[in-house]
Formats: structure tokens, C-alpha cells, sequence
């Protein structure tokens, strides 16, 4: 973990915010998994695949490592070169992708944790709520990763539609 959070605050471009969003989804989902483990067996399958949740956001953290090499090359073109523009454009709209899916996995493990905690274990009902908010937060951090990437477009109401669903269910969570 310390590795970790070093290799964040250093000074280098990655790992940078989808990095750390895509680590907060999978610290979130073995919360949520955790917290199953402790829950009826009849609800178990509901909640069963928060764990294939941490590994994909394990596989968005590796990814988000070089998604952003792309854009920054496109922005080293001269200002003169023609195709500059385009490039720019295209490796924005390519970067975007991980950090979109980082929030859908969140926005789920969100909904996810939310409804653990109203039906869950009562014992574990903090650490439902503590996966949920942490959910919530990577959410919210690649929805806005995706917004200031790319300035409009459908991508961007889908990564906003996100986040509002993960702050939806953080207002459940705490309900």
C-alpha cells in the first residue's frame, strides 16, 4: 500500500486521478465483498460479484497507467501541424474510455453497498456504507476525468448519468 501511494504522489503522470479512482472502486468492492460474506445466504447472490467488480477496477488501475501517453504525444505536435487538432481530439476521446467504465463500476459497487446496508448484516452495515461513499467518490472522480477530457458529447451525459446514480445511492446508503 505505501508503494502504492507513493508511486501517486510522485512526480510523475501516472499514476494519476483514474489510477487512483479505479484503486478507490476496488478498495469499495472488497468492502462490498466483504460485508456479503457476513450476509444471509438468500441475498448473498445479489451482492456474489463484487469481487469480479475489484478485479475489473484492478485491470482500469493498470490501464489508466498509459491511457493518457496517447494525448500527451498528440499535444507534443507543433501547433502548426494540421493534424494536430484531430490527434489531440481522438487520443482525448480514447483516454475517456477507461475513466467512463471506472464510473460505471463504481456507480454499480455504489448501488451496490447502498442496498447492503438497508438489507444487509446489521454488523456490517459501516462497512456497506464505507464501500458505497468510497464508490461514490471514484465515481464522481471519473465522470469528471471524462468531462474535462472531453468538453461535451454523449460520453460525457453518459459519465454524468453515472455519477448521478452513485450520488443517488450514497443518499440511500446514508438514509
Amino acid at each position: 500500500m505505501r508503494e502504492l501511494l507513493d508511486a501517486v504522489g510522485a512526480r510523475t503522470p501516472a499514476p494519476g486521478g483514474g489510477s487512483a479512482a479505479a484503486f478507490a472502486t476496488a478498495l469499495a468492492a472488497s468492502l462490498v465483498e466483504m460485508a456479503t460474506s457476513f450476509t444471509r445466504d438468500d441475498l448473498v447472490p445479489q451482492f456474489h460479484h463484487a469481487g469480479e467488480m475489484r478485479t475489473r477496477a484492478l485491470e482500469l488501475a493498470e490501464i489508466e497507467l498509459h491511457a493518457y501517453e496517447p494525448v500527451l504525444e498528440a499535444l507534443r505536435l507543433p501547433h502548426d501541424d494540421p493534424e494536430r487538432a484531430e490527434r489531440v481530439r481522438a487520443a482525448q476521446a480514447e483516454a475517456s474510455q477507461s475513466p467512463l467504465e471506472i464510473a460505471r463500476v463504481a456507480a454499480e459497487l455504489a448501488e451496490l453497498g447502498a442496498e447492503l446496508a438497508r438489507s444487509g448484516n446489521p454488523n456490517l452495515t459501516g462497512d456497506a456504507i464505507a464501500g458505497a461513499l468510497l464508490a461514490e467518490a471514484a465515481a464522481q472522480a471519473a465522470a469528471r476525468l471524462v468531462a474535462i477530457n472531453l468538453t461535451d458529447g454523449p460520453t460525457v451525459d453518459q459519465a454524468a448519468e453515472l455519477a448521478e446514480r452513485a450520488r443517488a445511492a450514497r443518499a440511500a446508503a446514508l438514509s
